[in-house]
């Protein structure tokens, strides 16, 4: 089930029209008091979340749900007119998994959905455990530690991270990271990566420096820095 809180009419129903014709399960709501009241009885697979609502805002919703542990692991992505970077950032770091500013291409917004899904459920197949320096990451059981305390990441921070730290030595461009953690491309999109990594590398304080920029190319890990 895919709950979508949009407080416009026309492009909530949109949505959940083209969700359901693509064997999705999806039901709307225009308020997030509506919203918490579905949040009590069923919790969804994902989340579609736009920002600027009544009774209280997008990013104010997330910090909700990315404060108690039941939903604090949930796909959310963020539909909102406000597509600056600025507000993409805020975004990502109040837990966001994706963004897309409207307007948005219903066959772009499902292919997000799906590669989102996805990569949400990919832990699974991960046994491997992997360290840097003082950086630890346990891809099964979703575990990443500084120094031997624990770092909460959006679920796309933590692919990019497992993937890098993973293949250490190994540049990613940014295509390729855009192929390998949401499943396709965006054209002319290639500042989400970097968004992503600036939010990581802040989070993950003085470990950070362990993400490489190879510069005109993209990213690596390729050991401890001194």
């Amino acid at each position: 089930m895919i709950y979508v809180l949009e407080d416009d009419e026309n492009i909530r129903e949109l949505i959940i029209y083209t969700l359901n014709g693509q064997n999705m399960q999806a039901k709307g709501f225009g308020t997030p008091g509506e919203f918490w009241n579905a949040m009590d009885e069923k919790t969804p697979s994902l989340v579609l979340l736009d920002i600027m609502l009544p009774e209280e805002d997008g990013f104010s919703i997330l910090q909700k749900l990315r404060s108690v542990p039941a939903t604090k692991r949930l796909p959310v992505i963020m539909l909102t007119a406000k597509g600056s970077e600025y507000d993409i950032v805020r975004g990502l770091d109040t837990g966001a998994d994706d963004y897309i500013p409207k307007p948005f291409r219903m066959m772009e917004l499902l292919s997000r959905i799906r590669a989102l899904l996805r990569r949400s459920g990919a832990d699974n197949e991960r046994q491997e455990e992997y360290s840097v320096g003082n950086l630890y990451v346990n891809p099964v059981r979703h575990i990443v530690r500084v120094a031997g305390k624990d770092v909460v990441l959006t679920l796309k921070e933590f692919e990019l991270l497992s993937l890098l730290i993973s293949r250490q030595g190994i540049v990613f461009t940014r295509a390729q990271l855009l192929d390998e953690i949401w499943g396709y491309g965006f054209d002319g999109e290639s500042r989400t990566v970097d968004v992503h990594i600036r939010t990581l590398r802040q989070k993950l304080g003085s470990a950070g420096n362990y993400i490489e920029t190879v510069r005109g190319i993209g990213y690596k890990i390729s050991g401890e820095k001194s």
